[in-house]
């Protein structure tokens, strides 16, 4: 078990970026950077014990610098849509940028996936990188000096992250990490097969904001409560939301409604025998199914990465919360503190 730290590359700033290799008695490897907390690679064992990669990504910085779709970051300070960009808290007004279609998404233009964060390495029984941020007081339009610390552990056979968070001024907080997953290393994941311990999820828009409705998943193609291979359904235009989502990307509403660690999701990839088991905290989860990637991304060994060529599972509170009072607040006032845990855990048949 070690942690290994070289260079990462150099932003235009001048300022300089590190790679941290978190590597765990089972030789399993967690590549992490503190530009923006990605999460560049992260091995796991198949059926035989060979250990693979199964996330998408970059070799250099230069690769994330060139637009990617948010490859393994920390998201924040919301992930998700805020729809138009703007919400009241407090009898005040926020507004945000407006960087995906007509809503504000995951932070703003320069959110916590693009800066450099704080690194700590922790000597333990497992490996532990904790990265600290203070994002400021009107920073993307948000409110409040908000000081957020995430950490990431490399367990025996899991990617464990805790976030916390303390804040001077009431703001709104969704923390998630974006990471983009292929368990086969395949073309795409269509054959993946997928459980989600949720019974309803949220119904979008046009602009693919939640409608408010949680909606029961029992007869339409977003039913994963039983195993179905992502492809499955995924071409389903005859229902509206699989239309409106090119796919899925919805937020799904985890059936134990407690704020304890549970499981919310089981992916299993048949040809290599990998099970991946998300377990969170948080009351909701984001299954999107990388509709948009176009294969004009270039990223390790030089592949280039097509549309639907992964899966993310972003645990979370619900998108556009600071507008929908009916759902679960994303409030943070002073003197609280905000804590969240998500593991992404590995396993084989």
């Amino acid at each position: 078990m070690s942690i290994q730290k070289s260079s990462f590359g150099v932003l235009p700033s001048g300022q300089e970026t590190s790679l941290f290799i978190l590597k765990n008695a089972a030789g399993m490897e967690a590549k992490i950077s503190d530009y923006g907390g990605i999460v560049v690679a992260l091995t796991a064992p198949d059926r035989n014990g060979n250990l693979n990669d199964v996330v998408l990504g970059c070799e250099t910085l230069e690769g994330y610098l060139k637009g990617v779709p948010y490859f393994g970051a920390i998201i924040g300070r919301y992930g998700n849509r805020i729809a138009k960009g703007t919400f009241q808290l407090d009898g005040e007004t926020y507004s945000l940028a407006i960087n995906n279609g007509v809503n504000g998404l995951h932070g703003g233009l320069k959110g916590f996936d693009k800066n450099v964060w704080k690194a700590e390495t922790i000597d333990s029984v497992e490996p532990v990188l904790k990265l600290s941020y203070l994002s400021v007081d009107g920073e993307e339009g948000y409110p409040g000096n908000l000081s957020v610390e995430v950490s990431y552990t490399l367990t025996s056979n899991a990617l464990r992250i805790d976030y916390q968070a303390t804040t001077d001024k009431a703001t709104v907080l969704n923390l998630t990490n974006h990471s983009y997953f292929n368990l086969s290393g395949a073309e795409d994941v269509l054959s993946h097969e997928v459980i989600l311990h949720a019974d309803k999820f949220l119904p979008v828009d046009e602009t693919v904001i939640p409608t408010g409705e949680l909606r029961s998943v029992v007869g339409t193609p977003f039913d994963f409560t039983t195993s179905h291979q992502i492809g499955e359904r995924i071409n389903d235009t005859s229902y509206e939301q699989i239309v409106l989502g090119s796919g899925y990307d919805h937020c799904y509403v985890l059936t134990d409604n407690s704020s304890e660690l549970r499981l919310a999701a089981e992916v299993y990839e048949s040809s290599t025998g990998r099970i991946m088991k998300v377990l969170t905290t948080e009351p909701g989860m984001q299954f999107y199914t990388a509709n948009h990637l176009k294969g004009n991304i270039v990223g390790k060994g030089g592949v280039t990465y097509g549309r639907r060529s992964a899966f993310c599972i972003e645990t979370q509170h619900f998108p556009d919360s600071p507008n929908k009072p009916e759902f679960p607040s994303t409030v943070l006032r002073p003197g609280e503190v905000y804590t969240s845990t998500t593991i992404y855990q590995f396993e084989t048949k």
